[in-house]
């Protein structure tokens, strides 16, 4: 973390010691549980983590997205649902209302969002609409000055807390030129006809808070309009483009413990007579997750300077998204193994990280997607 400010600094060092004393040591029951701490989620809110990247108007902190991706790395060393927790808090959450919200939508939603006193959820994908969001289905008619919202929506993250107020959805509102109009639209948690669905049985992320959507008539305010009418398909790629940013430092971070868990497990584990760290190919392949770990976060760091500079940062976030993703499903692979058998018991780190990372490689844009992203910044149209 050389080309860290000081202030930088500082701040990894609180949320790294946070993650240390006080996510971990209830990350396992959590896990088996499926149970998101609120009590976790009050700390992060009291640390300012949600408000990281917002300025003081609002009550956030005054810091910039690097802030916010150094703070979700040293989360998701310990514990990736509390990281994708605070990323999608702050990414898919308030993020939107803050960049596309009138002053009065800003000043009603902000403050709560970004002290950790309430959770938003971002409604984009559907049972046909995943990285084909354009493909969405759900619909919004104006009647009586009303959105009357119908459809479906699923693995929506924070939708369903204790503390959630509300999700901001993408729906289709009209149709020009056989062409969808898609916008966006605020549906406050407990609308008649807006029904929060049974949280799913996950493979990972399982202290996370996931459930699908369903929409029946949902009614809600003409004024509930996030951003212009038919600016929801644009609005929404700026924000994925961001979280990128986002989930490539919170792989980074599940990248980084499965290599310390690693580390110390092979210096501590004796085989044959000698410690496994001795053993050549343990080096080996210790030192490629160290390698991954440092190729990840010099590319989530390049993202996030150029978005906070305001210089284009699409494709560079979609590389780090890529590289990151791919280091931690690498590094969990590899820790998995260095541990043998006990890499397999949920009660050991590496075991969750395995089961969390693959998601990581698949949310806010497969791999396959950054490769298109990534494919067309070379000119390659098709």
């Amino acid at each position: 973390m050389e080309d860290l400010t000081d202030e930088e600094r500082e701040l990894a060092a609180m949320v790294r010691d946070f993650a240390d004393s006080v996510v971990a040591p209830q990350s396992y029951e959590a896990d088996r549980t499926h149970t998101l701490s609120m009590e976790v989620v009050r700390q992060m809110g009291d640390l300012g983590l949600f408000g990281l990247p917002f300025p003081e108007q609002y009550g956030g902190q005054g810091g910039d997205y690097m802030a916010l991706g150094i703070a979700i790395e040293a989360l998701g060393r310990v514990d990736q649902s509390i990281a994708i927790t605070l990323e999608a808090g702050v990414s898919l959450g308030a993020m939107p209302v803050f960049r596309f919200g009138t002053e009065d939508q800003k000043r009603e939603l902000l403050p709560d969002l970004l002290a950790g006193r309430a959770l938003a959820g971002f409604g984009l994908t559907e049972p046909e609409a995943g990285s084909d969001a354009g493909a969405t289905r759900t619909t919004a008619r104006l009647e009586n000055d009303e959105w009357v919202i119908e459809g479906s929506k699923q693995f929506i993250t924070n939708s369903g807390t204790p503390i959630t107020r509300f999700v901001t959805i993408t729906a289709v509102t009209g149709n020009e030129g056989g062409r969808k109009e898609i916008s966006t639209i605020i549906v406050p948690n407990g609308t008649p006809g807006f029904t929060v669905e049974a949280p799913y049985d996950k493979v990972g992320w399982n202290a996370s808070d996931t459930h699908p959507l369903t929409f029946d008539g949902a009614r809600v305010p003409a004024g509930n309009l996030l951003g212009e009418r038919g600016s929801g398909f644009r609005n929404f790629l700026s924000i994925l483009d961001e979280g990128r940013i986002a989930i490539a430092a919170l792989s980074t971070g599940a990248a980084e413990g499965c290599l310390e868990a690693a580390v110390d497990y092979a210096k501590s584990r004796t085989i044959f007579g000698s410690a496994l760290s001795t053993r050549q190919n343990a080096q080996f392949t210790l030192a490629r997750m160290r390698a991954r770990v440092h190729t990840a976060r010099l590319a989530w760091h390049h993202a996030a300077r150029l978005r906070d500079e305001g210089r284009p940062f699409a494709e560079p976030a979609a590389i780090a998204k890529l590289v990151a993703g791919e280091a931690a499903m690498d590094n969990a692979r590899d820790a998995t193994q260095i541990f043998g058998g006990n890499g397999f018991m949920n009660e050991f780190p590496v075991a969750r990280h395995y089961r969390d990372s693959k998601i990581l490689e698949i949310g806010e844009g497969t791999t396959e997607v950054q490769l298109l992203v990534i494919a067309r910044a070379l000119g390659l149209a098709g």
